[in-house]
């Protein structure tokens, strides 16, 4: 449950201001239907974060746990600095019209989480908490927490959110599993 949780929490935060909501900012406004934009929105992270879970539990059988604890814990160091930098968003990432808002919002939203900050937290979260099912529940329901509001508030909710706050939070996060990760503290409690 706790990998639930963190995974939660930490891609809400990292996905405020992100290109992904970024996206979903444009497409409610391009489309104004918000029902499936956010069911294009929560097939495309259950696809993408499935594969960025099972790719962190795959890297786990490669290493061994100490090069692992290294490895995650400069990883979630490293995402705390990304954290600190601003997201554009390329136009042509939503250009699928022809395949209908639903299918539009899957391609567009799973090719711009492709490599993206929660993707790569994603695949983090699985190596460290060995726990596929609960870390990709909680990184899709982190996404929905964030985009949903997007889709469905937009611009009444873009200029109010101090992003750069939320980003500095998460990143203090990143920083903190960063540091309890190298120190040894999921091996000593049971993560």
């Amino acid at each position: 449950m706790q990998a639930f949780l963190i995974s939660t929490g930490i891609v809400a935060l990292a996905e405020i201001g992100d290109k992904t909501q970024l996206l979903a900012f444009i497409l409610a406004a391009r489309f104004r239907k918000p029902v499936p934009i956010i069911l294009g929105i929560f097939v495309a992270t259950i696809v993408n974060h499935a594969f960025a879970g099972a790719l962190g539990a795959w890297v786990t059988s490669l290493v061994t746990p100490e090069i692992l604890r290294w490895v995650l814990g400069v990883s979630f160091i490293a995402m705390a600095g990304w954290m600190l930098v601003p997201d554009k968003f390329d136009e042509s990432e939503a250009k699928f019209a022809k395949l209908g808002v639903f299918g539009t919002t899957v391609v567009a939203f799973f090719l711009a989480e492709m490599g993206d900050k929660t993707q790569v937290a994603t695949v983090a979260l699985a190596a460290q908490y060995s726990s596929f099912f609960w870390v990709v529940a909680g990184t899709t329901l982190g996404m929905m927490i964030a985009n949903a509001p997007a889709v469905l508030l937009g611009d009444r909710i873009a200029h109010r959110m101090p992003v750069r706050v939320v980003h500095g939070v998460a990143a203090l996060i990143f920083v903190v599993l960063g540091v309890a990760t190298l120190l040894g503290a999921g091996a000593r409690l049971g993560f």
